[in-house]
């Protein structure tokens, strides 16, 4: 059973010992967990493929949890063709790293209000691959899984505990977009 979990205690490892400062190198950090998702992909496809099994829709596995300085690792599981609304992250910094499948990320800025937003950008990641984001209330992004079929596995990390957060919704043509508050679902913990 320790075996099994090293993979776990690694990633949170590398998350903790890298974010013990108040602004974390997140390139640093990305080129990390990279480099053990990659290396280890078979351990972690054995330790987390019953989350891609489940078929449960989206859900958020906390994997690790500190509070000072604060930090939480999670584990995301998106079901085939998923799609996130478009969120920020109230204010934290976070990376995400796929373990398995791939991703599409387009990212926003939200500008002066939260009636305003303008996509900057897409970016695609493939198993292995990390993006981050700086502290900063003006970003938001939306997240799709790519498969049709497979569900896809992703770890993030993130400067505190994503309890809240907003999710915009534009109801028409007209540019105009609207912020509802958004509380996290924690589906159970992992084991480190």
């Amino acid at each position: 059973m320790g075996k099994r979990f090293s993979i776990i205690r690694t990633l949170r490892d590398i998350a903790f010992d890298l974010s013990d400062v108040p602004h974390p190198d997140l390139a640093s950090m990305g080129r990390e967990l990279s480099s053990v998702l990659h290396g280890r992909s078979a351990e972690l496809a054995d330790t987390l493929g019953p989350l891609r099994e489940r078929r449960r829709g989206f859900e958020r596995w906390l994997l690790a949890e500190r509070s000072r300085p604060p930090v939480s690792v999670l584990v995301l599981a998106w079901p085939p063709g998923y799609a996130t609304p478009v969120h920020d992250h109230g204010g934290l910094w976070g990376l995400e790293a796929t373990i398995s499948g791939a991703l599409e990320v387009e990212s926003f800025d939200k500008g002066e209000t939260d009636h305003s937003l303008r996509s900057v950008g897409r970016t695609w990641l493939g198993p292995g691959d990390a993006t981050w984001f700086e502290a900063t209330d003006h970003l938001a992004h939306r997240c799709r899984n790519l498969s049709r079929h497979d569900t896809a596995l992703t770890l993030h990390v993130y400067g505190g505990d994503l309890a809240q957060y907003l999710a915009y919704e534009q109801p028409g043509p007209s540019g105009h977009w609207i912020a509802r508050p958004r509380q996290s679902i924690i589906a159970g913990r992992l084991t480190a």
